[in-house]
């Protein structure tokens, strides 16, 4: 337990939003590794695109509400890279590492029980049979109500709902292989702005404004994931792109009508701006080494 508490300690340290619910014994490495996605793409281009869209509103802290959405947290809080989370710890929601309460009072005032019996939380990617709804036309119902009654959020778009959806169930082992865990790095982020911001335009396109902003806003949050990153001296120059990146999203996502011309904008300053981060990358805190000298501070 002192190793935990240790961990917990240093979790107040750093500023990067998920160290605030692990308890781990080592914060550093927990921060810089995750484990594999396991993610089959669909080769039909319509049901990728959904599947796409599903895996950026899984990370976007703006999907849930309550509590939840005040802290920061996304359905990959608790299950990390689409998978779990061995060590979140939640004050109230958790008892053991890697549980929650999901009829807790904290997050829900729909589901709230007032009895505190937190369970481990499954691995999306793990055993089929642990997961009743994976596969089933009941899933979507299930995912709706997590949203809407488990955390209190407000009502996602169809689109959304329905990516969420394939993407849970495009989660499989067999996709892994021999894979057990990826790095948490810049490029994947980077990636996921990118796909963000493309899946936004493709959907206001089709008149979809509700999942348009909420891919915006995602990529928004991905932006300031990344700038968590570089807050250690002498990245200053990474943190100002990213703020610049934020302010022009920010605007698109504003715009009472949003035009091809601001995403073409973005699009035009956010290559440089990419290749001002991926300089800096080796000196912010998505290097191990540089992370436990911070945390050693």
């Amino acid at each position: 337990m002192a190793l935990l508490l240790v961990g917990s300690a240093e979790a107040t340290q750093v500023p990067i939003r998920d160290a605030r619910w692990l308890q781990t014994r080592d914060l550093a490495a927990d921060l810089t590794r995750q484990p594999a996605e396991c993610l089959a793409m669909p080769k039909d281009p319509a049901q990728r695109r959904s599947v796409e869209i599903g895996r950026i509103a899984f990370r976007a802290p703006l999907l849930l509400g309550g509590q939840a959405a005040r802290a920061g947290m996304s359905c990959s809080t608790c299950h990390r890279n689409g998978r779990t989370n061995p060590d979140f710890h939640f004050p109230g929601l958790s008892g053991d590492p890697g549980t929650a309460d999901v009829t807790s009072s904290i997050m829900s005032e729909h589901r709230g029980d007032d009895i505190f019996n937190p369970k481990p939380i499954p691995d999306l990617g793990g055993d089929p049979r642990k997961l009743k709804q994976k596969g089933t036309p009941n899933l979507r119902t299930f995912i709706h109500g997590l949203i809407t009654q488990e955390f209190d959020g407000h009502e996602p778009p169809p689109q959304v709902l329905d990516g969420l959806t394939a993407y849970v169930n495009q989660i499989s082992p067999a996709a892994c292989g021999s894979r057990t865990s990826s790095p948490v790095s810049l490029d994947a982020m980077l990636d996921d702005v990118d796909a963000a911001v493309r899946l936004a335009q493709q959907t206001l396109a089709g008149g979809d404004e509700a999942t348009a902003r909420l891919m915006l806003g995602a990529a928004r949050s991905t932006l300031g994931s990344i700038d968590e990153r570089f807050r250690v001296p002498g990245d200053e120059a990474s943190r100002d792109a990213l703020g610049h990146a934020d302010i022009e999203l920010r605007e698109i996502e504003n715009a009472d009508s949003p035009t091809a011309a601001m995403f073409d904008s973005w699009r035009k300053h956010w290559p440089a701006r990419k290749h001002e981060l991926r300089s800096a990358e080796p000196r912010s805190l998505y290097s191990e080494a540089v992370l436990r000298r911070f945390l050693s501070h």
